[in-house]
């Protein structure tokens, strides 16, 4: 019994480390966010190509993250678990999860060459705002997932449900 405690701690502590991991990323998005945004504010005409592509570059790896290495662990920590309850909210959010994703790629569409980012930078503004509201439904339903697909199988919660 000891044994599985060991085993379980080991393989569910790597998948705490991956969450923080893409935390700490969601954080470096979000800084570039309000960087790209107060430059739109500033004077939109002097945003960069390079701004633009820091940005993007992050939130596409960010929700990369999500959907190839977060979103499938926390599936299989569930699995494991055999709490199916977690995996019908799971399937549940993750298609909720599924209007951002699409949102985030027709930004990154609109700003992926320079005369496409030429052509859309008068609308960059509006897409901030719009990624703005996404991405914050966005992180609330992955925050869900994390709290249901996760937090509940650690020792502390398990401890705390007996």
């Amino acid at each position: 019994m000891l044994e599985d405690c060991k085993s379980a701690r080991e393989r569910w502590g790597g998948v705490h480390q991956l969450i923080d991991r893409w935390l700490d990323e969601r954080r470096e998005l979000l800084v570039s966010f309000i960087e790209l945004k107060e430059a739109c504010d500033t004077e939109l005409e002097a945003v960069s190509k390079a701004q633009i592509d820091r940005f993007s570059e992050l939130l596409m790896d960010y929700i990369s993250a999500g959907h190839f290495e977060i979103y499938p662990q926390l599936r299989e920590e569930a699995l494991a678990f055999e709490d199916q309850d977690a995996l019908g909210i799971a399937a549940q959010l993750l298609e909720r999860l599924e209007m951002s994703t699409e949102l985030v790629l027709a930004f990154d569409a609109d700003y992926s060459t320079p005369v496409r980012c030429q052509h859309f930078l008068p609308r960059l503004p509006a897409w901030l705002d719009r990624l703005a509201k996404g991405l914050t439904e966005r992180f609330a339903l992955e925050d869900q997932l994390i709290a249901r697909l996760h937090a509940a199988h650690t020792p502390q919660a398990a401890s705390q449900a007996e």
